[in-house]
């Protein structure tokens, strides 16, 4: 699948122990989830995804803003019990017939919409549930399918800062336990996946790009990623695996450190850098 050898350091090798303390701020976390076969697999993926579980609190909820709920408005699942999507096709049969029967959370679903006072937030309790941007991860993070899970969908007739400004009225939920996930990938080109060869020239230095704003917190020039040149238009032809990033960005703070784990490349065209924000301390 394309995996470096870098990426086969584990979580704790590249930033060490998370000193996490019940009561705290839930950290954000942007995960670049790939392939839905990394819900089946054991890979160093997945393995870092079972490392940062054990380093965050047991979440009172978790909400997940995935790049494959893509809607005309702003939509948040609100049932008890959220079915499992397969939203894909041409993979084994065991992928698709897997279910993470976590439950949902009505309760954070009418606390997000209230939330959210730019726009109309609609409650949807039947026609979603969760999609393979959020089971595929979260069966590794909890497996148990213990922690109730609900959605917030992307619309997709909105440009990068209405995500961005968006998820900036969500903050408060970390302060209620509520872990926020963003799934996606920051390079997601399909049309250009390679079994060989090693990541595209301009995936390695679009995927560098973000990564040094992100350092420097020039979120102005993430959010406006079309002005990053033609790496970022190859990167990026269609913005939905790359909206789940901005959303994260939002919901963190000048209170926040951030680091970084599964940097690489797979099949060429798809970064799989995932971004922890928090502001708890950092040891080794």
């Amino acid at each position: 699948m394309g995996i470096t050898a870098a990426m086969a350091m584990t979580t704790r090798e590249m930033f060490g122990e998370l000193n996490a303390k019940k009561g705290e701020r839930m950290p954000v976390v942007f995960i670049g989830h790939g392939s839905p076969m990394n819900a089946l697999e054991d890979n160093p993926y997945t393995r870092s995804w079972h490392e940062i579980a054990r380093k965050i609190p047991t979440p009172s909820a978790i909400l997940s803003v995935s790049a494959h709920w893509l809607t005309h408005g702003t939509h948040v699942t609100s049932m008890e019990h959220p079915k499992t999507i397969h939203d894909f096709y041409g993979f084994p049969q065991k992928l698709a017939t897997f279910e993470y029967p976590a439950p949902g959370s009505p309760k954070f679903a009418d606390e997000t919409k209230k939330l959210i006072t730019s726009t109309e937030v609609g409650l949807d309790a039947n026609e979603w549930g969760l999609d393979h941007g959020t089971w595929s991860v979260l069966t590794h993070l909890y497996p148990k399918a213990d922690v109730p899970v609900y959605q917030l969908s992307i619309d997709f007739y909105q440009p990068g800062q209405y995500h961005y400004d968006l998820a900036k009225e969500l903050r408060s939920l970390r302060e209620k336990g509520v872990l926020i996930i963003g799934s996606g990938n920051i390079v997601h080109n399909l049309r250009m996946m390679r079994s060989d060869g090693g990541a595209y020239d301009w995936a390695t230095e679009f995927d560098a790009k973000v990564k040094e704003l992100l350092d420097k917190g020039d979120h102005k020039s993430l959010i406006e990623y079309q002005d990053l040149g033609s790496a970022a238009q190859l990167s990026v032809p269609t913005p939905d695996h790359y909206y789940p990033l901005l959303y994260t960005m939002g919901i963190s703070d000048e209170k926040d450190k951030h680091m970084y784990y599964n940097e690489g490349a797979d099949l060429g065209s798809v970064s799989m850098r995932s971004v922890f924000w928090t502001d708890s301390d950092l040891h080794n």
